[in-house]
């Protein structure tokens, strides 16, 4: 197994897996959702670095071990992607998305298509009229957010992420606990959920199709946040795409089916050309 090294760039922590000779292939960019961090990509970028890709995945501000840079909203976001890539001096990237890192990164990508060379989607979403669900609305409440995340226990917080993914045990759980252990990190939720306002995406109607690159769709069949509805929509909405359903995994797919996703990962940006 490759090693996965933990980095830092301009005040982002960041994992990193590179193969064991020089590449020329382009790096993949790996961005993690909530309440995941970097630690979530570790079997996908050893994996990509064992086919002799180089694969990078950070910490979003406020997440893990990357200290808040407020505002948390979706720009700020969507900003310290270009500022991790250009940090790391990366000119073209296979883009791979969860959960909000899909909103975070195609967003990004759509801003920056000369910057993309592939994308690899899973158990998000990127439509208009798009409809959160309901720990989201809560979080997205006045009031109702604070109480929220002020209640959460490091054990509560564990039950919680065992109780909708097989893969989530007490190693993960900490680690994604980093991000809620601060007030900091509780507030950049907070602000990240309450700019999630659908409609900001109107804009970017059409130009994920307009990127023509290879695209990849990697779902949880069970998937009780980001249906897979979403991905056929997105399936046809860009032409050419591949749509692979992994079957008894939900929205967690790469803590559920970590082996079997890093490889289809790693075998869809091998088989592009990219």
């Amino acid at each position: 197994m490759v090693e996965v090294e933990p980095a830092r760039v301009d005040g982002i922590a960041y994992r990193e897996a590179v193969p064991a000779g020089h590449s020329d292939l382009v790096p993949a960019l790996c961005v993690h959702g909530f309440p995941e961090t970097s630690f979530m990509w570790r079997h996908v970028i050893a994996a990509l670095a064992e086919s002799g890709r180089r694969a990078v995945a950070p910490d979003l501000p406020g997440f893990g071990d990357s200290p808040p840079d407020p505002p948390g909203t979706w720009e700020r976001q969507v900003e310290a992607v270009e500022r991790f890539r250009l940090g790391l001096g990366l000119k073209r990237v296979a883009l791979v998305v969860h959960d909000w890192g899909g909103l975070i990164g195609l967003r990004w990508a759509c801003e920056h298509p000369e910057a993309v060379a592939a994308l690899v989607i899973s158990n998000t979403g990127f439509f208009p009229d798009g409809r959160w669900h309901g720990m989201a609305r809560a979080l997205r409440t006045e009031g109702e957010g604070e109480t929220l995340v002020a209640a959460m226990t490091r054990d509560g917080f564990g039950q919680m992420l065992a109780a909708i993914s097989r893969g989530m045990d007490k190693v993960v759980a900490d680690e994604y606990w980093k991000t809620l252990a601060t007030e900091g990190g509780r507030r950049g939720i907070l602000e990240l959920y309450r700019s999630g306002d659908f409609e900001k995406l109107e804009p970017y109607e059409g130009r994920l199709a307009a990127l023509d690159v290879p695209t990849f769709l990697l779902w949880g069949e069970n998937d009780l946040f980001a249906p897979v509805a979403g991905a056929h929509r997105l399936e046809r909405e860009i032409p050419g795409a591949k749509l692979v359903v992994i079957e008894g995994a939900g929205h967690f797919l790469y803590a559920d089916e970590p082996r079997r996703s890093a490889r289809e990962v790693a075998e869809f940006l091998a088989e592009s050309g990219v």
